[in-house]
């Protein structure tokens, strides 16, 4: 899919991060951007930036399937019909399961996971209707092989990858494509709110700047690509399905025992 002023794309989690960068990424390419966030203030700061020019805001959880179905539709009536839709917003806590509050646990899976289903069920029949549209899920190396401490936003990310997987197969010949992202370790403030309790495993020296992962979806879009690994290593992390104690070895040369302290 070309993007250029022709194209109509929602982006969730645009306040921060990724959708950020997503967002201007997109909208440095002329495309009319629309963004659905929480936070009404960052939302107005980004649209009001030279290159976001025409961007729609909708300040919504993606969590609440109402609010989502409100926000496209919304988008829709301003815009025209939306060809490509990035499913982004995310959040985590990291800390042992045991000391995981449940309410926080099931915000986790509520945001990254059924946020993601919420957007697909509401952008998704326009695009059959119109044999055209592209959807980028994006996931995280955590889907690949989840780490301590991270158990609850490894199973949402593992869900989002499940979820993108079956979906390109059913849309197969329907002229809407899918696209799975798995970001390692990324600039961004996923992790502002526990930065004095991150694991040893964490390598913030390592992480890539979130624009870094915005270029790659564009040209996943453009190419028409199935997954999007960013970096390129994060994809020997599937090897964790073929040869798990293999995986724990490289990632206790790399990342420390942390990673995995129980080895096969």
């Amino acid at each position: 899919m070309e993007i250029g002023p022709q194209t109509n794309a929602l982006v969730t989690g645009a306040s921060r991060g990724i959708g950020r960068a997503t967002a201007r990424a997109l909208g440095e390419r002329g495309a009319r951007v629309g963004l659905i966030a929480r936070s009404r203030d960052e939302l107005e700061a980004l649209a009001a930036e030279a290159e976001m020019k025409g961007a729609v805001m909708m300040p919504a959880d993606v969590s609440d399937r109402a609010a989502v179905e409100k926000a496209v539709s919304q988008f829709t009536e301003q815009a025209g019909p939306i060809e490509l839709a990035v499913a982004n917003a995310g959040l985590t806590s990291t800390m042992p399961f045991v000391d995981l509050d449940p309410e926080r646990a099931e915000e986790i899976v509520r945001v990254n996971l059924l946020g993601t289903l919420n957007l697909v069920h509401a952008v998704l029949p326009g695009m059959l209707d119109r044999a055209r549209g592209h959807l980028v899920v994006v996931s995280s190396a955590a889907a690949l092989r989840a780490f301590p401490w991270a158990a609850a936003y490894g199973a949402s990310k593992a869900g989002q990858k499940a979820f993108a997987e079956a979906l390109r197969h059913e849309l197969s010949g329907t002229g809407v494509s899918v696209t799975t992202v798995y970001p390692g370790e990324v600039r961004t403030s996923l992790h502002s709110h526990e930065q004095d309790r991150m694991p040893d495993w964490f390598r913030h020296s390592d992480a890539i700047p979130a624009e870094v992962v915005a270029g790659a979806i564009v040209r996943a879009v453009i190419e028409d690509r199935r997954e999007v690994h960013v970096p390129g290593q994060v994809r020997l992390l599937g090897l964790n399905d073929l040869a798990p104690g293999l995986v724990d070895r490289l990632l206790t040369l790399v990342r420390g025992g942390a990673a995995a302290p129980r080895r096969y």
